[in-house]
């Protein structure tokens, strides 16, 4: 059956939090938990969700807040890349000190990049695409042709490199060598803002030409 996406807006960033899920069924793969975990459960629980893993682009407040309750409420374990442990343990490095409601988050596994995770028998292939962060990853549905790109690519943009761990260099060869390469129709969705494509963003992306 065709995988669906969910997406709630929530958090001072407005931070795209998705849910991944096969439209037959109410097992859900949660991406993002940016705040208030135990809204998110309790919307997720009166939709009748239940959520088999969380899966996390980048450690930065606006993407973690709501992790630790997410995680506590669902019983789901949590995923990351290895290469981002020391920033989601560090409230200095992932910017949450400065935003003034110190936090960290522990990730119950560090993947490498190119892993091949599967939920629900919806397979997910990591890709690590340093840059926003020194860790940053995306998540890439190859059967639905989704890429949900966290922080590193946005509809005309590109996450901003100015914060711990980050470089403008990095991220345009991320994109360049990791994500341009996927087929032009891939829908791309993003941890802020409208959703896109890949073909969309080689076209009119003002920071990959």
């Amino acid at each position: 059956m065709k995988v669906k996406i969910g997406k709630i807006i929530l958090g001072v960033c407005a931070t795209n939090f998705y849910i991944i899920y096969r439209e037959d069924s109410k097992k859900c793969i949660a991406i993002d938990p940016a705040d208030k975990g135990d809204y998110l459960y309790e919307k997720l629980t009166e939709a009748g969700f239940s959520v088999e893993a969380i899966l996390i682009t980048h450690g930065h407040f606006d993407h973690i807040w709501g992790a630790e309750k997410l995680r506590e409420l669902t019983g789901a374990r949590a995923y990351g890349l290895n290469a981002e442990k020391e920033l989601f343990e560090s409230s200095k490095l992932n910017s949450s000190a400065m935003a003034g409601r110190a936090c960290t988050f522990s990730c119950d596994e560090y993947v490498e990049d190119g892993a091949e995770l599967n939920f629900d028998d919806i397979k997910i292939k990591v890709i690590a695409t340093p840059g926003h962060t020194g860790g940053s990853c995306c998540y890439y549905i190859e059967e639905a042709g989704v890429l949900i790109s966290g922080d590193t690519l946005f509809q005309e943009s590109v996450g901003r490199t100015d914060l711990p761990t980050g470089s403008m260099s990095a991220i345009v060869r991320s994109i360049k060598d990791k994500l341009l390469i996927l087929p032009d129709d891939t829908k791309v969705y993003p941890g802020h803002g409208e959703s896109t494509t890949i073909g969309y963003e080689k076209d009119y992306n003002p920071f990959l030409g």
